[in-house]
């Protein structure tokens, strides 16, 4: 496999590196039934976000689109596991999302600005793991597959960006994102061994 220097994602304080790449291209099968279980849970997020601040317009109302979009994208990733032979299966969950998830904090409105900069900084880890899925995956009809989804996933780290700058101060945003996006590169810093999206 070629050298491959990653593109720097905005919010994301390391790239992912190239042992990850070697890991899912290896395991493709079982990396993408863990895609349909991410898609399953991102709709899941943005309905529990909407349920728990029903009064906040905006919010709800980008979050539906964003929940309707990732039911969507579950859907097709669904299609490509019927195509490939691999059946609906759980998978165990690697560390990355339950770590995260312990730094939002508990008490209102410090809860509200974590959720939505937790989930911002996995669509924006996921924007860069397709894409890297898109520029390596032997399969170009897969890859083809992947590199369509990464305008939707930078999309969906933006809005939730753009609403915790309409809800919370921008310089208080901006340094809380710091030190949640320092936790999530660590997360990450060793290679979980069971290929996953976020392994």
């Amino acid at each position: 496999m070629e050298t491959l220097a990653p593109k720097s994602i905005k919010f994301l304080q390391h790239p992912t590196s190239t042992a990850w790449i070697e890991q899912a291209i290896a395991n493709l099968d079982t990396v993408l039934l863990d895609h349909s279980h991410c898609e399953r849970k991102a709709a899941g997020v943005a309905l529990n976000l909407i349920f728990r601040y029903p009064s906040s317009t905006k919010l709800v109302r980008q979050l539906t689109a964003i929940a309707q979009e990732e039911l969507e994208h579950f859907e097709q990733v669904n299609q490509w596991l019927d195509r490939r032979g691999i059946a609906l299966a759980p998978l165990s969950a690697p560390p990355y999302a339950a770590g995260l998830k312990n730094q939002i904090r508990r008490h209102e409105p410090d809860r509200m600005l974590d959720s939505l900069l937790v989930s911002g900084l996995i669509e924006a880890r996921s924007h860069e793991r397709l894409g890297l899925l898109a520029a390596h995956c032997p399969d170009r009809e897969l890859a083809q597959f992947y590199r369509g989804l990464m305008a939707s996933e930078a999309r969906h780290y933006g809005i939730y960006w753009v609403l915790a700058t309409t809800y919370f101060d921008r310089e208080a945003v901006e340094q809380r994102l710091e030190e949640l996006a320092i936790v999530e590169s660590e997360l990450l810093s060793t290679l979980h061994p069971e290929p996953r999206i976020h392994s």
